[in-house]
C-alpha cells in the first residue's frame, strides 16, 4: 500500500469535483444570489451530518463578510427550534442526496409559512430540489473513498459552494476592507486599522523619578512598573529626560 499515492488520488478526485462545479455554475446561480441578496431578513442555513458541519462552516464565513446568518439543524428544527426563523429570512438546505428525511418534514413547514427556499443538492431531481424556490447544484459523481460512501468530494463541493455564493455576496454588498476589520478587530488588519497608541499604554501609569535618586531605585522603579523606562524630573518637576532599562545596566 502506497500512502503517497492514495493521498494524491484521494485530492484528485476531489479536485476534479471542484473542477465540474466550476462548471454547474449557471443561471440558477444568479437567481440564487439574487434571492439572496434581496432578503430582508437573515441567512439561514441547514442540514443533516457532515451536510451540517459545512452549514456551520458556512455561516461561519457569510457572518464575517457582512452577511447576517444563523445555523439550525434540520433535525432540531422539526423538533422545536423552528421558532428561530422569521418570515423575512431565507433559508439554504444543503444535502447531498436532496431525501433527507428530516427535510422532507421541514420544508412544507417552511412554504406554508411562505419563508424562501434555496436548495443545495447533487441531485437536480431530488425532492429538496423541486420543492425549493431556488437550486445551487453541486454536481458529485465518485467520492474519494473506495466505497464512494464517506462524504469527501461532497463536502468539499459543498464548502467551495458555499464560499463562491458569500464571495459573489460581498461584491454584491459593496463589502469593504474597513467593514471586514470592524466584524475582525482581534485580527492582524483590524488592529491595523483601529488600534491607536492609546489602546496600548496605560494613561494612568507614568513612571518617574527625580534626578537625585539613586540607580538602584532607578531601577527598581522601571521593573515595578514594566515600561522599559521612566521619566527623570527636576525638583520643580519639570522633565529633564527618559532613562531606559538598558541606560542603567550600562552602569
Amino acid at each position: 500500500m502506497d500512502y503517497q499515492d492514495l493521498a494524491r488520488k484521494t485530492i484528485e478526485i476531489e479536485a476534479e469535483s471542484l473542477h465540474a462545479l466550476t462548471k454547474s455554475i449557471d443561471i440558477r446561480f444568479t437567481k440564487a444570489i439574487e434571492q439572496l441578496y434581496k432578503r430582508s431578513g437573515r441567512i439561514v442555513v441547514s442540514g443533516i451530518g457532515k451536510s451540517a458541519i459545512v452549514a456551520k462552516k458556512f455561516v461561519a464565513t457569510l457572518n464575517s463578510t457582512g452577511n447576517r446568518a444563523i445555523f439550525l439543524h434540520a433535525g432540531d428544527a422539526i423538533h422545536g427550534d423552528l421558532g428561530i426563523i422569521d418570515e423575512k429570512d431565507i433559508i439554504i438546505c444543503i444535502s447531498k442526496s436532496g431525501e433527507t428525511a428530516e427535510l422532507k418534514v421541514l420544508l412544507p413547514i417552511l412554504k406554508a409559512r411562505d419563508i424562501k427556499i434555496v436548495a443545495m443538492t447533487s441531485n437536480e431531481k431530488s425532492y429538496l430540489a423541486i420543492q425549493s424556490d431556488e437550486l445551487l447544484y453541486t454536481p458529485v459523481e465518485i467520492e474519494a473513498d473506495p466505497n464512494n460512501l464517506a462524504p469527501t468530494s461532497s463536502s468539499i463541493v459543498q464548502s467551495s459552494m458555499g464560499d463562491a455564493v458569500a464571495i459573489v455576496l460581498l461584491h454584491r454588498n459593496g463589502f469593504t476592507t474597513q467593514e471586514f476589520a470592524q466584524l475582525h478587530p482581534g485580527g492582524s488588519l483590524g488592529k491595523k486599522l483601529f488600534l491607536n497608541v492609546g489602546d496600548l499604554c496605560s494613561s494612568n501609569l507614568v513612571p518617574r523619578v527625580e534626578k537625585q535618586t539613586a540607580i538602584r531605585d532607578v531601577l527598581l522603579n522601571i521593573s515595578k512598573n514594566r515600561l522599559g523606562a521612566t521619566i527623570v524630573t527636576h525638583e520643580n518637576n519639570k522633565i529633564a529626560g527618559i532613562i531606559t532599562d538598558g541606560d542603567v545596566r550600562r552602569w
